[in-house]
């Protein structure tokens, strides 16, 4: 995988997210490749798509790219919202590259967030612009990343290091299972694995309680949290993320 971009693409170009936009997208098209299936090269939609930049012709993954300069924030800036929104509820939704560069124009990391970790949550509706903007009233959305567990953010390219497609794919797939829950479970495993994620690697049951305000905040209907809670650390653990030692405790294994 060759991590600088080709920036002889732009020289047409005068703008700087355009230029960024011709690069980077240029970049994936060359050396990206399907997470979940591990094919090369992937396709690009025609322009102007309500989300999705890239699809698999393969397996039929659809992927949204974001690139950015230096760091990786944890608030992204993003189109629509209701149209995010609707795709988020839906089963088509994108899975999310994040590209981050150099100065020099070269990879610093590449991420993909699979579409499973997405819930409504994770979208923040923004204000209308003003009605003295251009699209007076249109209201747009942020990608809120503090609420996908570290589990579900893979590297294909981290710190200018390339990860191996094989262990790229494993960890992609690793997490499908969650696409086979409903949008309600599904929250509720993000979110008590997002709590696990704060606390050490060995952990007790008293210790992942303590979410229990936090969780009936997210969750204002359920009068049954600590049963949920044990249903959640059934579920990753039945799925290899964390192992019971016994006595109530438990080790990440992710």
């Amino acid at each position: 995988m060759y991590l600088n971009f080709d920036q002889n693409l732009a020289k047409n170009y005068k703008s700087g997210p355009q230029i960024i936009r011709v690069l980077s997208e240029a970049w994936v098209k060359d050396n990206g490749y399907c997470p979940n299936c591990g094919i090369q090269p992937l396709a690009d939609f025609a322009n102007n798509q309500p989300v999705a930049d890239f699809y698999c012709g393969s397996c039929s993954e659809q992927f949204e790219l974001k690139s950015k300069k230096a760091k990786l924030s944890q608030i992204i800036n993003d189109g629509a919202y209701e149209t995010m929104l609707a795709r988020i509820k839906s089963d088509v939704n994108p899975s999310f590259f994040f590209l981050t560069y150099s100065p020099e124009f070269t990879v610093n990391n590449f991420l993909i967030i699979p579409k499973q970790f997405f819930k409504p949550e994770t979208i923040i509706k923004r204000k209308p612009l003003a009605a003295t903007a251009k699209r007076a009233g249109w209201v747009g959305c942020n990608i809120d990343l503090r609420q996908v567990p570290e589990s579900g953010k893979v590297f294909l390219v981290k710190n200018q290091n390339v990860i191996a497609r094989d262990t790229v794919t494993q960890q992609f797939q690793k997490t499908l299972f969650l696409r086979e829950q409903s949008l309600d479970s599904r929250g509720w495993t993000l979110d008590v694995w997002q709590c696990i994620d704060r606390l050490d690697d060995k952990f007790n049951l008293k210790q992942v309680y303590a979410f229990t305000d936090e969780l009936q905040g997210k969750h204002p209907d359920n009068n049954h949290i600590k049963d949920k809670i044990r249903q959640q650390l059934q579920v990753l653990r039945d799925k290899g993320f964390i192992d019971f030692l016994g006595r109530g405790y438990y080790r990440k294994s992710y």
